[in-house]
């Protein structure tokens, strides 16, 4: 039997048990196993990992492990300047976009609300996700590691909170998407972009006391919704006001 040891860093540690969190431990195997299946195996999903050292020197995941290294595995750095290493990690996209898993529909609501062009569907199959992620460069959200753990992913995030509006403030702080937010231009049913409308276009669709209090008003162009800033409106504009606030910290 073979044995490395390894140690895992930052957020990484959240996919581990408490006893091997934040410190170094051996992890016997057989063989010479790719790097990233021996981190796949102790609980982190491969789209969470940007830097992997073996004997302190980076690798790819493709990288061969043998009897007696020592393994670090970092999780995507937000403060920490790492220079010129090179990353397993890939490089950010340049236009934040996502498909979400089942479990998250309420979350893919609010990242449309930003105006995230976000897919969701309660029927998308596992492979289905992996390859809508990678055949479209999405960041695939899921609550299921097996899922993020699929090879064809390459931008994936797992939400540590259970709360759609915790998980929100995550993602926006995960992906640094404040600047990138348009709230309000995105249908919240079907993801198309909001179109601007004459009240009179729509008026026989409206209840009468929002014809008489609004005078703006945006529908879609797929499901023919029509918006207004009714009564929620000002709780929406809260939170988007706490997520730019989030996305000025260092």
């Amino acid at each position: 039997m073979k044995h490395a040891t390894v140690r895992f860093y930052g957020a990484l540690n959240d996919f581990l048990p408490p006893w091997r969190r934040g410190a170094a431990f051996l992890h016997a195997f057989t063989g010479s196993p790719a790097v990233k299946d021996v981190i796949e195996s102790l609980g982190p999903p491969h789209p969470e990992v940007d830097l992997v050292l073996v004997d302190g020197r980076p690798v790819g995941f493709g990288h061969r492990v043998e009897d007696g290294v020592r393994i670090s595995a970092y999780p995507a750095f937000q403060a920490m300047d790492v220079g010129t290493l090179p990353r397993v990690g890939p490089p950010p996209l340049d236009e934040a976009r996502f498909v979400l898993d089942v479990g998250l529909g309420r979350l893919a609501a609010f990242l449309r609300m930003l105006g995230f062009d976000t897919l969701w569907r309660n029927d998308f199959t596992d492979a289905e996700l992996a390859r809508i992620s990678h055949g479209e460069e999405r960041i695939l959200l899921s609550r299921d590691v097996g899922v993020l753990k699929r090879g064809e992913v390459v931008h994936g995030y797992f939400p540590r909170a259970t709360e759609p509006e915790r998980q929100l403030v995550e993602v926006v702080a995960r992906y640094r998407l404040a600047a990138q937010m348009r709230p309000f231009t995105r249908c919240l049913a079907c993801n198309a972009p909001l179109v601007e409308v004459p009240l009179a276009e729509v008026a026989p669709r409206l209840p009468a006391r929002v014809r008489e209090r609004h005078a703006q008003f945006l529908q879609c162009p797929e499901c023919l919704r029509v918006f207004w800033a009714g009564t929620h409106h000002a709780r929406m504009q809260g939170l988007v006001e706490r997520l730019r606030e989030v996305g000025q910290q260092p």
